[in-house]
């Protein structure tokens, strides 16, 4: 009998490794599954890749702003009042709908809680800001916090040496943002490209 119960913790001790072992190999198997569903996800794919087709962008930079902004979350409002999936200021939204022109008449600031209207109002927003800056990287700056906060960094040479990419952003807050945005773009283009 005491050979029994001697045997028995290393019996127990081989069983647990073979569990464990599994596991992990079951897990390893199933990590792009879990990165797609949810650490980047193509949630609202249709209207994501209807209006990026539509303003030229790269997809996987507008998911990675959606992720950003409101981890694609339609109800998400902001500290500072911004709302919905891409986290439109109203002062931006009557911005993008006075340059949409007849394509946006009747629509109003409430209705960016509606996905796709508010993918609509991002993806030009983001648009204009790619053709203004021609990076990612200040697009995004700009998205975050705005056309003037930027164009002033990028004339003073201790954050932009040729007046055109941001080396150094001053505020903590938009290069945070900035890296979140563009370590969420690599992650879904190096997932689903």
């Amino acid at each position: 009998m005491r050979r029994k119960e001697k045997n028995r913790p290393r019996f127990v001790a081989f069983f647990t490794a073979i569990v464990v072992i599994v596991g992990i190999v079951y897990a390893v198997g199933k990590l792009p599954d879990i990165e797609r569903n949810y650490v980047y996800p193509e949630k609202y794919r249709q209207y994501v890749e209807k209006y990026a087709a539509e303003n030229g962008l790269d997809k996987y930079f507008v998911y990675a702003v959606i992720k950003t902004e409101s981890n694609f979350d339609p109800e998400a409002v902001s500290e500072t009042g911004a709302v919905g999936l891409m986290q439109i200021m109203e002062d931006a939204f009557d911005w993008v709908q006075y340059r949409m022109g007849e394509e946006c008449a009747g629509e109003e600031y409430s209705d960016l809680y509606d996905p796709e209207t508010n993918i609509k109002y991002g993806t030009y927003l983001l648009r204009l800001l790619c053709e203004e800056y021609g990076c990612k990287e200040t697009a995004a700056a700009a998205y975050h916090t705005g056309r003037g906060n930027v164009n002033s960094w990028l004339g003073d040479k201790d954050c932009s040496s040729d007046g055109k990419t941001l080396e150094n952003i001053p505020s903590s807050a938009t290069g945070h943002y900035v890296h979140k945005v563009m370590t969420a773009y690599e992650g879904y283009t190096n997932l689903y490209s």
